[in-house]
């Protein structure tokens, strides 16, 4: 392993210290002997945060602190993630995901919650809110983040394929940490701060090679268009700089949606990590509407 790639995997030790005493993780029994690793912050109204597919819980730690004092901010590693059990299936759905999610839920005693999805993240929330989805009773409101749209559409066949194909050649060419070091400024804007990088970083060089992998699959397979407009409130932001899923791409979500697009002033793909202040002002909107 290169220098570059072990840098990719360290956070300074007070950031470390920072993140186990604000937001720490403990397993949550969701039954069949699955787990779910979660971290919590904060008291009041629920925020239920999933992260994209080259991310973690740990991501929301400065967003959690931010809201702290106006709701309980709960993150999820999504299955596959973190110590959280993988699901069964090599290839599984987003509609599998959200069972786990409602799953989690339950076990978390959340019969109400503004549910946010980032990223690839943003196709499991929508699965959730569904009406037929059991989880979708908990949901009062859906917060969709810089949303991957997925490649499942029937007129996506060759850029399914081409996507598939790209991810997982780097993951085998690469290894977590090496992608970790050499894709993950692709997540910022230009103007990110250190802070930022370092983050957005560490929490790639975390990732297991199984949960990516199935990752890849629902992102392959999704199609979160055909999932909206949810049956709640919904609001799509999205960073102003953001190239991986950039402004014009979230802008047709937010119109499936009715909605109008919110952009994160000074922000890439991973707005919520590098300005934490923009993306909690949203949410405390979200918990008061």
């Amino acid at each position: 392993m290169s220098i570059t790639d072990l840098q990719a995997q360290t956070l300074p030790a007070s950031e470390l210290a920072r993140l186990d005493a604000r937001f720490p993780a403990r397993d949550v029994a969701v039954g069949g002997g699955a787990v779910v690793s979660v971290r919590e912050c904060g008291q009041g109204p629920v925020v239920v945060c999933l992260h994209g597919i080259g991310s973690g819980a740990a991501s929301w730690l400065d967003t959690a602190a931010l809201l702290a004092p106006q709701a309980c901010l709960i993150a999820w590693d999504a299955p596959g993630y973190g110590r959280s059990t993988p699901l069964a299936s090599a290839a599984p759905t987003a509609a599998d995901y959200a069972e786990r999610l409602d799953a989690m839920l339950d076990a978390l005693a959340i019969r109400s919650c503004v549910l946010v999805g980032h990223s690839l993240g943003a196709i499991v929330a929508a699965s959730a809110a569904r009406k037929d989805s059991s989880a979708s009773a908990r949901i009062r409101r859906l917060v969709l983040v810089s949303p991957a749209v997925g490649y499942g559409a029937a007129g996506r066949i060759d850029d399914r394929a081409k996507v598939r194909a790209e991810r997982l050649a780097t993951l085998d060419e690469l290894g977590i940490a090496g992608m970790a070091a050499r894709r993950a400024g692709r997540l910022v804007s230009d103007g990110a701060s250190e802070h930022a990088r370092q983050w957005v970083r560490w929490n790639m060089a975390r990732l297991n090679d199984h949960g990516y992998r199935q990752a890849v699959e629902l992102l392959c397979n999704a199609d979160l268009l055909a999932d909206l407009p949810p049956p709640m409130p919904v609001r799509v932001a999205c960073g102003a700089l953001d190239v991986v899923t950039p402004p014009a791409a979230c802008e047709t979500v937010a119109r499936r949606c009715g909605v109008p697009l919110e952009l994160v002033d000074d922000a890439g793909h991973a707005g919520y990590v590098e300005q934490p202040q923009a993306v909690a002002a949203l949410l405390r909107e979200a918990l008061a509407s």
